[in-house]
């Protein structure tokens, strides 16, 4: 089965080169191929810790206030609670991988979701989903955190991630769009 997905909007490929069930929820590792200007912004997790390692061109990686360029077989860790980001401002596509330790289904599931909300034109120009409740629910399933002043929303998002689940919309959005 292809375990490659797409995103139009962010215009990235990820790959998911092993998944919870492949390693006993000892890590998942996705290749992701980003376009240029593509990126996500700070944020943090408290469950585990992300590894990028650029396999192509080069990225840049914030961890804490420091911004890391990483090039062909360079790696940087973001530990749990570690504000970190990623971007590509190189002028064209790079690869890198990320492994998560331990696994996160929920990021897998995140991921699939989003992204095949984005391919159905349920997403705004920013990527986001249209749906309120979807956005809540695929940043609590994710398991990220804002950082800062930011944090207040969280209050917010974690509410409409429960209301999700009572509308039942989690099992909608994983039946239609979780494929592995």
């Amino acid at each position: 089965m292809e375990r490659k997905i797409y995103n139009p909007i962010q215009k990235d490929y990820v790959t998911f080169i092993k998944t919870h069930s492949d390693t006993n929820g000892e890590y998942t590792l996705v290749e992701v191929e980003l376009s240029d200007k593509g990126g996500v912004g700070l944020h943090y997790h408290k469950t585990y810790s992300e590894k990028f390692e650029c396999t192509d061109g080069e990225v840049q990686i914030q961890l804490g206030k420091t911004m890391h360029t990483l090039k062909v077989g360079q790696a940087a860790t973001a530990e749990p609670n570690i504000n970190h980001l990623f971007r590509n401002h190189s002028g064209k596509i790079c690869k890198f991988k990320v492994e998560l330790r331990p696994a996160s289904r929920g990021f897998e599931q995140s991921l699939q979701i989003g992204y095949g909300l984005a391919r159905d034109g349920e997403c705004k120009s920013n990527g986001f989903p249209k749906n309120k409740y979807a956005l809540a629910w695929l940043f609590d399933i994710s398991e990220s955190n804002l950082p800062g002043w930011m944090s207040i929303f969280e209050f917010i998002l974690r509410r409409q991630a429960k209301k999700a689940r009572e509308m039942g919309l989690d099992k909608q959005l994983t039946e239609k769009y979780v494929k592995f």
